[in-house]
């Protein structure tokens, strides 16, 4: 019952203009951000982690708008996945670095997108299949009757979608040395001690994956970040080019430039990133649990 619920209320959504959708978003997001429930304690505590020099006013504010830029994504993915792409590509209204792009696809060279919970990661995943052969990453949704949904959004440029598995890497790999595009969320915490290592982020030390850097060490591609900005209207989509210490054999010093990376796209549109995630965790478990309902920051 939930699931069809679900599907009836983003099919709904569809229907209805982008700008309708956002409003209704920040409604659900502020009714969170009044109910004090459970979203709202962990976007407090990252903003406290992340945004030390601001007041707390500031942060407090900040944490609310973040809420609502949360509940304009999620009102807005009806719209995105069930909409045709000529009407979502209307909102497009500003694109920032594709040349860079453009240009390392057109030398043969391949790209690997580097694309954080910001904004409206669903967009940069279809514009990206615009320009040129493309792969994505994907683990199907906890609620398995959204999978041919979302499926059939996300391929529906050409994109391809593989698993988290050898198989899947080994597809992404074959189109990055083929000199198409493979897209990475950078910012999940990995499921497994292997899969990453501590290296920090916004000033604190952070569970990061590894993956991203093995995978340009394997395939030679060239790494931007891009994002989704929303804005009045529509989106901003922004390309920009890694730092080269990315590319270091070093993986502290790769991992290093790949939590600069998503930090400088986060810090151009702060409020609109997934704060209620618990992106400040570490592995192993340390001596602090900042999710913890007891821990007070040290104010020393």
């Amino acid at each position: 019952m939930k699931n069809r619920l679900i599907k009836f209320l983003l099919w709904s959504s569809s229907l209805l203009p982008l700008g309708a959708c956002r409003a209704i978003g920040r409604g659900l997001g502020t009714l969170a951000w009044w109910l004090g429930v459970s979203p709202r304690r962990v976007t407090e505590r990252n903003m406290g982690l992340a945004f030390p020099e601001l007041s707390e006013p500031q942060r407090e504010q900040l944490s609310k708008r973040s809420l609502q830029a949360t509940g304009e994504l999620a009102a807005e993915m009806g719209y995105i996945w069930n909409r045709p792409w000529d009407q979502v590509r209307a909102h497009i209204l500003e694109i920032v670095g594709d040349d860079a792009v453009r240009e390392a696809l057109a030398s043969g060279r391949g790209v690997m997108l580097l694309g954080p919970h910001l904004g409206n990661w669903e967009i940069v995943g279809l514009h990206i299949s615009e320009m040129g052969d493309s792969v994505a990453l994907y683990e199907p949704p906890h609620m398995q009757q959204l999978d041919s949904m979302v499926r059939a959004a996300r391929q529906r440029l050409g994109s391809v979608l593989v698993p988290t598995d050898a198989r899947g890497l080994a597809k992404l790999v074959k189109c990055l040395k083929k000199g198409g595009i493979a897209g990475i969320l950078p910012d999940q915490v990995p499921p497994v001690v292997e899969s990453g290592e501590n290296s920090v982020f916004m000033g604190v030390p952070t569970f990061t994956m590894t993956l991203a850097s093995k995978l340009l060490a394997k395939s030679g591609a060239q790494a931007f970040f891009g994002f989704a900005e929303r804005i009045s209207g529509g989106y901003r989509l922004h390309y920009i080019p890694a730092d080269e210490d990315i590319y270091s054999a070093d993986v502290e010093v790769s991992l290093k430039a790949l939590n600069d990376g998503v930090e400088r796209c986060v810090r151009m549109a702060p409020e609109q990133y997934q704060w209620e995630y618990k992106r400040f965790r570490v592995r192993p478990r340390g001596p602090v649990d900042y999710y913890a309902r007891d821990w007070q920051p040290d104010n020393d």
